[in-house]
């Protein structure tokens, strides 16, 4: 699809951050300045990112300090896809949450009873505080019966100097340990998208989710009814795209170029 008519019927961009926006404490060239022809083209947009470690005020604050300012509302993270899920399939049941304190915070914040042992629900995130101790509790949970949920699948983190493993090889490992394997939330499943229609009110058809990862952020779009936007600047290079079964609608260097084409 050309690019100016791929982005021309777009009415809300579903920003990746990570890899996208900016990688660890610096924007991507021209990420402000496509997030600004948005706003003066009147184009809605909103953050969706994987990465569970964190929560919306944190990113609302990181950006802040990037000179992009954006309402905590407007940030959304896998681990609030599933504080959703849990709260619409497991109301009320227990939970083991192996993740962040600020995760951990969010979540009982949100109502969700978090327990330490006996859980009915067992939830693997993106732990950057993970511990031996974590991994052997999240395995005897789940061995003992418990259902095994993870935030996202994302297997690696882009940083400044390179990737770190992600939620999906430490669920890998669980699943290796355990045999089972985790209903996984975020993107590129539909749960995601069912979020983001019920915050903004727009329909599937109207929304493109642009990002660095062909498996989460393109496929978001692409599996969902919406369209997926592949940018340049994170994990994903362009001879990736000959061993991949989803194909963006297009593929940009960057948020940079994307701008261009509005």
């Amino acid at each position: 699809m050309p690019k100016k008519e791929a982005l021309k019927d777009v009415k809300l961009f579903a920003l990746d951050m990570d890899g996208t926006v900016y990688l660890g404490n610096g924007l991507i060239d021209g990420a402000l300045d496509f997030i600004d022809e948005l706003r003066a083209r009147q184009k809605d947009f909103i953050f969706i990112t994987n990465n569970s470690s964190r929560v919306p005020s944190f990113y609302q604050e990181k950006l802040k300090k990037m000179g992009c300012f954006v309402e905590a509302d407007r940030i959304i993270t896998s681990g609030d896809v599933t504080i959703k899920y849990l709260k619409t399939y497991y109301p009320g049941q227990s939970v083991y949450l192996m993740g962040t304190p600020l995760l951990e915070e969010s979540f009982r914040q949100h109502g969700i009873n978090l327990v330490q042992e006996q859980p009915d629900v067992a939830v693997a995130s993106f732990d950057t505080t993970l511990t031996y101790q974590k991994l052997e509790k999240m395995c005897t949970f789940i061995l003992n019966g418990a259902v095994f949920l993870s935030t996202h699948l994302d297997l690696v983190c882009p940083t400044e100097t390179g990737f770190i493993p992600d939620c999906g090889s430490i669920c890998a490992l669980i699943t290796k340990s355990t045999g089972v394997e985790p209903k996984y939330l975020g993107k590129p499943f539909p749960e995601t998208m069912e979020m983001i229609l019920a915050i903004t009110g727009h329909r599937k058809e109207d929304v493109a989710f642009v990002g660095d990862r062909i498996y989460t952020d393109v496929a978001t779009g692409v599996n969902n009814g919406g369209k997926g936007f592949l940018v340049l600047t994170g994990e994903t290079k362009l001879g990736d795209l000959k061993n991949t079964e989803v194909v963006p609608d297009c593929v940009f260097d960057s948020l940079k170029e994307m701008t261009s084409y509005l």
